[in-house]
């Protein structure tokens, strides 16, 4: 821990992955000197409860950052892009949870346990990754290094947090809808009704279309090209389809991966049980493989039904769960601020 705890800002305090990332520095005693809540101005006045103690949420404002040494963001690209240039001017290192600044060649986009060489390489700004590609390459990263990954097939199946509170109370409520015989209702944060169904659409662009000219939504195209920049390959090809699942929390993924030399299922298997934040959950015969309710609350990226591909050489399926508001969001970036201020990870 460093000598002199640092004054923290948390933009976004409101919202989901805020109040996950409250929770975290709470758990995890991260050094803090004075916390700033910062939100829109109509959460502005609320009271938020951080080691037992109230803090008054305050409105996100261009002054918010005088003599703030850590930001971590959580508040909306739009919102990242206008106001953390104004916390680095002010002396701020930011740690940014939204889509504005991950494909910047001059920000690093940073998994501490895949490329944590990478956040020291800031301007004063780290972006934290899409969450379903945060799981993704934590179980990637050990095969990649004893094999080298040439392609990945993946198939998302994301709870619903990982589009907002909003997005959550919908689902409760068309699911009650749905069991009282009612058709569900649209609230607006979902395209087709998400009680008892699966919708392959997600996607946080804004327009009429939110798919792009090769059919491929923006939360595909992130998988696609944050994978190759945090494990540092152009060689890595990934092809992904997102799938929106009525599932409160944790986001579960099916990857197949083919990979230059060949591994095993059981080699793959022992690499993964190595790997830091990495679980092996692997024993089929006995039921045993994680589920999103394993994965929900906890911080580990969670890894099951190992297994070599017969119908290609050099291949291997494998099922991924994490908690997206943890692991996939507000945890990975608090660890960002751990490697950087307090020399953990």
């Amino acid at each position: 821990m460093p000598s002199d705890p640092l004054n923290v800002a948390v933009m976004g305090a409101t919202g989901a992955v805020g109040g996950v990332m409250l929770q975290i520095l709470e758990e995890r005693d991260f050094p803090i000197a004075s916390l700033k809540l910062l939100a829109s101005s109509r959460s502005a006045g609320k009271t938020i409860a951080f080691k037992g103690e109230p803090h008054a949420v305050e409105e996100l404002t261009e002054d918010s950052f005088e003599g703030i040494d850590l930001v971590l963001s959580s508040a909306g690209g739009s919102i990242s892009k206008r106001f953390l240039p104004a916390a680095v001017k002010a002396g701020a290192v930011c740690i940014d949870n939204t889509s504005a600044f991950r494909m910047d060649d001059q920000v690093p986009l940073v998994v501490p346990e895949v490329n944590p060489h990478a956040a020291f390489n800031h301007k004063g700004i780290v972006a934290n990754p899409n969450c379903s590609t945060i799981q993704m390459v934590a179980a990637l990263k050990p095969l990649h290094d004893a094999a080298r990954v040439k392609r990945v097939v993946v198939s998302t199946f994301q709870g619903v947090s990982g589009a907002g509170t909003q997005a959550s109370e919908e689902a409760k409520e068309q699911i009650r809808e749905a069991l009282d015989g009612k058709e569900p209702s649209l609230r607006g944060k979902f395209v087709r009704p998400i009680a008892f169904n699966c919708i392959p659409q997600i996607s946080h662009s804004v327009g009429s279309n939110p798919f792009g000219l090769d059919g491929y939504t923006d939360e595909e195209t992130k998988m696609t090209r944050e994978t190759v920049k945090i494990m540092e390959d152009e060689n890595v090809k990934v092809t992904a389809t997102t799938v929106r699942v009525p599932v409160l929390v944790g986001h579960s993924e099916s990857i197949n991966v083919e990979t230059e030399k060949p591994l095993t299922a059981e080699q793959a298997r022992e690499l993964l049980e190595r790997a830091p934040g990495v679980t092996v959950m692997d024993d089929p015969a006995k039921n045993r493989y994680p589920t999103a309710i394993d994965a929900a609350g906890r911080d580990d990226v969670f890894v099951g039904r190992i297994r070599e591909d017969a119908s290609a050489d050099n291949c291997l399926n494998m099922w991924v769960v994490a908690d997206n508001l943890r692991k996939g969001a507000a945890l990975n970036a608090v660890q960002i601020a751990e490697l950087l201020f307090t020399g953990s990870k």
